[in-house]
């Protein structure tokens, strides 16, 4: 798994994972992701357009992060996954809990970026 954040005009953060959230992909980007999600409010941005697996243990990862922005005042939005990704965001009812929007540039625009 790899992750990689970029700041983007408007204050916004976006993070970009690539490879499979499963039980390995989630611990080799745990401390790094949790640092950048949760330590300050912030706008992000979760590009999932890379992610080819998303299994429990990456969907925690991601709804603990979610949280932590919003008891921040900040706010984080699920971007561009795959089919198969979304199908499992949506089967979970994840999608009810965090913003999941079909592009990166959607999400921007969600921030008025």
């Amino acid at each position: 798994m790899q992750f990689e954040s970029v700041d983007l005009p408007g204050d916004i953060v976006q993070l970009k994972l690539v490879g499979r959230l499963d039980m390995d992909g989630t611990q080799a980007i745990y401390n790094k992701f949790t640092f950048a999600t949760t330590t300050r409010p912030a706008k992000m941005i979760v590009d999932l357009s890379g992610v080819t697996f998303l299994a429990s243990i990456g969907i925690r990862l991601l709804l603990t992060s979610a949280k932590a922005q919003a008891n921040r005042g900040g706010k984080m939005i699920l971007a561009a996954p795959q089919p198969m990704v979304r199908h499992v965001i949506e089967i979970a009812g994840i999608d009810k809990l965090v913003t999941l929007v079909e592009d990166v540039e959607t999400a921007r625009a969600s921030f008025g970026g």
